[in-house]
């Protein structure tokens, strides 16, 4: 099963839990497969709420055969400085200091720190120094809070 489908998988359950689905990866690393998923729900991750998950989302892979190979499990909270994916977490995290890195260098920098303002129209849109940017969301690898900021 592909890693976005398994993506669908996770999200459908942890929906019917009321928490939500913030990132999901599957990679190799040295000789096992990891998927590491992180998650959030209103009032915050607890470990118990990780263990509980773990064995929830185990099990439906489990039960589904979404992953053919042995692997390793890890369900966490995505942390201080969370990963921003979806349309709706780039309006609920609007005002926060973020990073930001392109897949493409943009005037030769690939790298930003910036107050994020929104999304727009398929775009990222920040406030970098008072200057109003916008990048299509194509072209962002990674958006992140930087609760180190202070913008």
């Amino acid at each position: 099963m592909e890693t976005k489908q398994i993506e669908k998988l996770v999200e459908t359950l942890l929906e019917q839990e009321s928490a939500e689905l913030v990132d999901l990866r599957y990679a190799k690393e040295g000789p096992k497969w990891v998927l590491r998923v992180f998650i959030d729900k209103t009032g915050g991750v607890t470990l118990d709420d990780c263990a509980y998950f773990s064995d929830r989302i185990g099990s439906l892979l489990d039960s589904e055969n979404a992953i053919g190979r042995a692997y390793v499990l890890e369900v966490s909270s995505p942390g201080l400085d969370r990963v921003i994916k979806k349309p709706k977490d780039y309006q609920r995290f609007a005002g926060k200091a973020v990073k930001i890195r392109l897949k493409v260098a943009e005037n030769g920098q690939r790298n930003f720190h910036c107050k994020l303002v929104g999304y727009e129209n398929d775009k990222v849109v920040v406030d970098d120094g008072g200057n109003r940017r916008e990048f299509p969301i194509a072209i962002v690898d990674e958006t992140r809070i930087d609760y180190h900021g202070e913008i």
